[in-house]
């Protein structure tokens, strides 16, 4: 186990000793990591492993898409060392349950017309399957941005939707508003990801028959569980919301008098919506065939700011979809989301990471919850941001903690920066220097090089984990666009439903759906038909 010492530098600079010395105790490596045979019976037991290693060449029954909104490549490693600590480690050498995965890939994140994207292009991709411009949904690259009139025509149908049609039970999970853009590009044709609801559209787009996201989400694809935030654009305006019926600002928005809420659940047998965890938690899950819970008015709380009695975590949701999902014999689909970037673009680091740690909770809980050898599972991010860790720390120090060393200005510095963002700040003529009792606050905005009102995302590409059937398909670097016809192979969705081994699939699907007892009892009918016949 690591060691716990006071705060020092082994250097013995006393710039650095300063520094240090106000640091909470570090935690070092277990002295075993000094000796060269460690290292070498770690690297054997890993390459004895990856000699093991075979794909699984057959077609996968169920699929689930975990995306970490804004979560980079520095976002895992930095979350990676954070639960790490949380569990009590120095963390750098803690592995996240997604790190586990066998298979993995780059994909490059660019939109059609912009070098560094947003979540709606980047969903369409993902999702979709073809690249498309920045703030469009669901929709090809002819779509101009705004332009309701270009909507028709140019539409692109998700993966979500083509495994419906197949038969297989959906679902989405998010802790932003499920009308937001990454889950809306799982069901929505829409010439900007901002038209939550009519309310939120222009006249012009109205007046050419564009519909809001909202009104999609219950029209355009028999979703059996919604999970996630976005009540008041369900609802008439000035309907009070169940939770907040005092706050007139949580109320309703919708202009065309239609309660959405209302009109699925009239629409579908079996359905049940909720609003707060106790309602989600009652549930059982043979009782309902569709489950909308709708727990904020617009996005969900960050974790650390969630009130645990009323609103359900990612992985409480999670859980709670792939129970009702993987009752159908067919399979399922299913797309989780967790907004780590909401985190990243007010520059609060601890919101954004401790996301990153729930939305790896998720991910161990549904391979708990599922079987590698008909589940395809890919976890993987829709973009980055201009986030980074450096300063030399030592082993151990809190990933939200200060470098060794004062920089040129003689003021402290916190290991983790922004290139851009509302932490940039300039008091006195100087940069403020921050204490490590605010840096470790969940509230914090971490300096930033560049005055921004928001954070912005960065262009490098993100990385894709997979494991589970036809997980060897994610190799390389590949366009992000790959993803969604990686999984569309993987389990047989058009336009690859003819492929070699797709009908002896869908055979054992089908296959599934039968059990002896009606079959005895048809045999039984047609030997009693023939007697009464002779």
């Amino acid at each position: 186990m690591p060691t716990l010492v006071p705060g020092g530098d082994a250097s013995g600079d006393p710039q650095a000793s300063e520094c240090l010395c106000t640091s909470p105790a570090l935690l070092l490596p277990p002295d075993a990591e000094k000796t060269p045979g460690y290292w070498n019976e770690g690297a054997r037991r890993r390459l004895k492993s990856a000699l093991t290693l075979q794909p699984v060449a057959q077609r996968a029954k169920n699929i689930i898409l975990f995306v970490g909104d804004g979560m980079g490549l520095s976002t895992m490693s930095a979350a990676r060392i954070y639960k790490g600590q949380l569990a009590g480690g120095s963390g750098e050498e803690n592995i996240l349950a997604m790190e586990t995965f066998p298979h993995l890939a780059l994909a490059k994140t660019y939109t059609i017309d912009r070098q560094v994207p947003d979540s709606a292009g980047t969903g369409t991709a993902y999702l979709c399957g073809v690249k498309a411009n920045a703030k469009t949904l669901g929709l090809s690259g002819a779509a101009v941005y705004g332009k309701c009139r270009t909507t028709f025509g140019n539409e692109v149908d998700s993966i979500l939707h083509r495994a419906r049609l197949e038969g297989k039970s959906v679902g989405i999970v998010t802790t932003t508003r499920v009308q937001h853009a990454s889950p809306g590009a799982a069901y929505a044709h829409s010439a900007s990801r901002s038209w939550y609801a009519d309310a939120n559209m222009p006249k012009e787009a109205l007046r050419d028959g564009c519909k809001d996201i909202a009104y999609q989400l219950v029209h355009n694809t028999d979703i059996n569980v919604i999970l996630g935030g976005g009540r008041m654009y369900m609802t008439p305006k000035r309907t009070a919301d169940p939770e907040y019926p005092e706050d007139p600002a949580q109320n309703g928005t919708r202009k065309d008098g239609l309660d959405l809420i209302a009109k699925w659940l009239s629409a579908k047998q079996g359905a049940r919506y909720v609003w707060d965890k106790k309602g989600m938690d009652a549930v059982e899950d043979d009782s309902v065939s569709h489950l909308m819970g709708l727990f904020e008015p617009k996005d969900m709380k960050y974790e650390l700011n969630r009130n645990t009695s009323t609103d359900p975590s990612i992985v409480e949701m999670t859980e709670k979809a792939i129970r009702i999902l993987r009752r159908n014999p067919k399979g399922f689909f299913l797309f989780v989301e967790d907004e780590i970037d909401h985190g990243h673009h007010s520059g609060r680091a601890k919101q954004a990471l401790m996301e990153a740690v729930m939305l790896d909770r998720a991910v161990a809980r549904a391979s708990e919850l599922t079987s590698p050898s008909d589940t395809l599972t890919v976890v993987t991010a829709d973009h980055s941001h201009v986030f980074t860790f450096g300063g030399n720390t030592l082993r151990g120090t809190s990933i939200f903690g200060l470098a060794p060393k004062k920089a040129k200005d003689k003021q402290a510095y916190t290991s983790i920066l922004y290139g851009n963002g509302p932490g940039y700040s300039i008091r006195n003529g100087g940069r403020p220097a921050p204490s490590l009792r605010t840096a470790e606050d969940k509230d914090y905005r971490q300096q930033a090089a560049v005055p921004l009102e928001v954070e912005t995302h960065s262009g490098e590409d993100v990385v894709v984990l997979a494991k589970g059937p036809m997980a060897h398909l994610f190799h390389g670097v590949q366009e992000q666009h790959y993803i969604a016809h990686a999984m569309a192979y993987a389990t047989c969705l058009e336009p690859y439903a003819a492929e070699p081994g797709c009908r002896a699939a869908r055979r054992a699907s089908r296959g599934t759906l039968c059990s002896p007892q009606p079959l005895l009892a048809l045999l039984a009918l047609c030997v009693a038909a023939h007697v009464v016949g002779g």
